[in-house]
Order: C-alpha cells, then structure tokens, then sequence
C-alpha cells in the first residue's frame, strides 16, 4: 500500500504541474556466464550461467527553493521466485534514492537522504552502478559550489529501529557490518577547477561499530586530473589511519595511481597506468592494508573483480599495470580492449608475488532508444594467485573466464 501512495502522489505532481516534473525508467537485463569470475574456479565445479534484470523507475520535481528526486529499484534474477509466489523471496525491491535539495542561495545549498555520493573517478566514492542493486548512503551533505570551486560537508549516522532489544539495551547500538558498513561518517571534500587542471582534496572518517566501542577510521588524500589537447593524466594519492573494524590498528595504508590518455586519432584511443595498494604487514593487532572503501571497485583492477569487490580487504595489497585501447567502430558502437598485469604488493607466504595477467574486452552499441554493451575477460592465473585464492593449480579449470551481454533501455516518459 505504500508504495501505491507514493506513485499516486507523484502522479498528482506530475498533473498539476508538468513542466517542472520528470518520470524516467530503466530497464537492464544482463546475461553472464561465470568460469572463474570473482575467484578462481575448479576443474570440478560447473560454471555459472544466469540472468539478472534492474528495473528503476526516477521521480524528479523541480520547484523554485528545492529539487525532489526518488528512485525505487527491483533486483531480479530470473526463475528466483516460483510461480504464483504473493510476496518476493528475496526482499529486493528497495527505494534506491529519495533525497531533498534544498536551495539557501548564493551557491550553498543542502543535500538530505538517500543518495548516491559520487566524486571525481569514483576511487572512493562511486554510485557503483554497475552492480544491479548499486550503491547509496543515508546522509545530509551541505554543499558550497561557485564559480570554479565547490566544497561538501557529509554527515552521516546510522541506526537499527527493527532491532529492539539492541537498541534498548545500547541506546545507539548499530549491528549491520560487513562491506565496511558504518554506524557514523563525517567528511570534508573540496574540489577547484583551472583551465586544464583540476584538482581536490578528501577528508573522511568512518566509524564501525561491532561492540560497544566505535573503530574510526580516517582516509585522507587527493586526485588531480589534467587534460589539454589529445593528452589526458589522472593521478591518485590516499592515505589510511586509525582502526578499521574489529579494532584493528591501521598504519602507513596508502594508495597511489597514475593514469595517462592519448586520442591518437578520431578513432583511436590509448590508456596506460598503474596503481599500487599497500597490504598488510603481517604484524598482529595492525595492519598496513589499504582499501578503497566505497568506489565503484568494479571500475578498477580488472573487471573479472578478483580484487576488492567484496574480497582482498586484509590481504598482500596490489600492484597493477594496465594498458588499454579504445576503438570507435562508428555507427554508434567502440570497442575497449584492456590488459592488467597483477603483483602483491608484498610477498605471499611461499615468497611469491606475481598474481597474473588479465585481458577485458568491452562492445557497446547504440541503437535508437536502448544500448547493447558485451563483454569477455580472461584470466591468465600465476603461481602467486592459486596460493592467494587457496585452490591448488592441478586442481584448478584450465580456463578461468567471464562473458556477459546487457541490454540497457531508459525511456523518458514525462
């Protein structure tokens, strides 16, 4: 019943004043065939073949002081639920956004609710969408943004109402945890832009909350980015200390990457880059583990996602070098070739540090009102990453790889 009076509420919007409201859809069925995604797959283990569908519909409402956006989401994999189910099984329909943008004049304006937070290449702060069910926070952001400069203040602090007994018990007590889930956030990020360069400035504090004590963790760094001309550079520079979950000390963290582009042609587009995590010291009660937090982790480290995405959180670290070429296929259509080479940051226990090699390859196409993107990746395991995944090699698929197809339509009704 609730959520029938939130589509009759905005449909009633959208009558009264229908210059100033938007009624937008997505509908993204992927197909994927798993052998060796995520982690590395056995030889007696059958792969994965499955559909996933994302259907969003967005709300947006315009007024004169304040912008009102809502975006309800449904997860589905086909045949999860049996016919003739009443309710869905897996829980997956969810209000993925629904913020208020509240306009206070001169540039400063105040961001509440559940929103996607996204800043400069996503390393830390990314909407993850590429994930079916994407990833949001719960906060309130005051936003200062004039000019060429623009700075956020973020504030967040989470509660557990449908936990009584905790709650009475700990007054303020948060037991979510997993994937670095937070009980408070607070942060600061300050962004100036020049002709050809930009750079900015993040400081953020999570605090993690497994007892009755709180671990604050502090991650602080910067990203630079330059283009000019055919030439592009990117680079990344992020420090972590405090204690991460469990109460675990975290000293000397760090991440640091480098990226540079050249458009060598209208058809023609070349990458190369690398970016180094620090790993864990191996010292009991610390660690030098770093972890980029919530980016859209995807985006990184190859797309078969062996690193970081939801794995690698207290491990050896990582050190990639990446070189890719983007391919303008015309008629609406690129291709994206990629090839990473992975390292330990530090040595597994056997003294091993080469992980393996891995190859991306991405089609998209563009049609009239929908997109078709494609892609295939391959990995070319070494010694350091059966010991790192735990699987002996003899006992390993000869063939670890991904293939996927997603058809993306987002149609504009209002």
């Amino acid at each position: 019943m609730r959520k029938i009076l939130i589509l009759v509420f905005l449909v009633l919007i959208s009558i009264t004043s229908k210059a100033q409201f938007s009624l937008e859809g997505e509908l993204r069925p992927r197909t994927e065939y798993r052998n060796g995604f995520g982690n590395l797959i056995a030889d007696a283990a059958e792969p994965g073949f499955g559909i996933s569908t994302r259907a969003r519909l967005k709300f947006g409402y315009k007024a004169e002081g304040y912008n009102l956006y809502i975006s309800l989401q449904d997860v589905m994999v086909w045949g999860e639920n049996r016919q003739i189910l009443p309710d869905d099984e897996n829980n997956s329909f969810a209000v993925f956004q629904a913020w208020a943008e509240i306009n206070l004049g001169e540039g400063l304006t105040t961001k509440l609710g559940r929103q996607a937070i996204i800043y400069d290449d996503h390393r830390i702060f990314g909407s993850l969408d590429w994930a079916q069910q994407g990833r949001n926070h719960d906060a309130a952001l005051l936003r200062y943004n004039k000019d060429k400069f623009m700075f956020d203040l973020g504030l967040a602090f989470n509660q557990d109402y449908d936990n009584p007994t905790g709650f009475i018990s700990s007054g303020n007590y948060y037991g979510t945890t997993g994937f670095f889930s937070y009980k408070t956030m607070q942060y600061a990020y300050l962004k100036n832009s020049w002709d050809s360069f930009s750079g900015s400035l993040l400081i953020l504090n999570n605090g993690f909350q497994e007892t009755e004590d709180i671990s604050n963790l502090q991650t602080i760094g910067t990203h630079l980015d330059y283009k000019k001309g055919t030439f592009g550079a990117a680079a990344n520079l992020f420090l972590q200390t405090g204690k991460r979950q469990g109460e675990v000390d975290v000293k000397g963290a760090y991440l640091a990457s480098v990226d540079f582009s050249l458009k060598a042609t209208d058809k023609v587009t070349f990458g190369l880059g690398t970016e180094i995590i620090s790993g864990n010291d191996g010292d009991a009660g610390e660690t030098g583990a770093f972890f980029p937090l919530y980016g859209t982790n995807h985006k990184f480290n190859g797309f078969m996602d062996y690193f970081y995405v939801g794995n690698h959180a207290n491990s050896i670290g990582l050190f990639d070098i990446h070189a890719s070429a983007t391919f303008n296929l015309g008629n609406e259509s690129s291709l994206l070739v990629k090839a990473l080479n992975f390292s330990g940051e530090q040595e597994l226990p056997s003294g091993e540090k080469s992980l393996g090699t891995e190859v991306d390859l991405v089609f998209s196409k563009k049609f009239k009102g929908y997109s078709l993107v494609a892609g295939y990746s391959q990995m070319f395991a070494s010694d350091g990453m059966y010991e790192l995944k735990g699987l002996d090699e003899s006992l390993a698929a000869g063939s670890q790889n991904w293939a996927w197809v997603m058809l993306v339509i987002k149609p504009k009704f209002l």
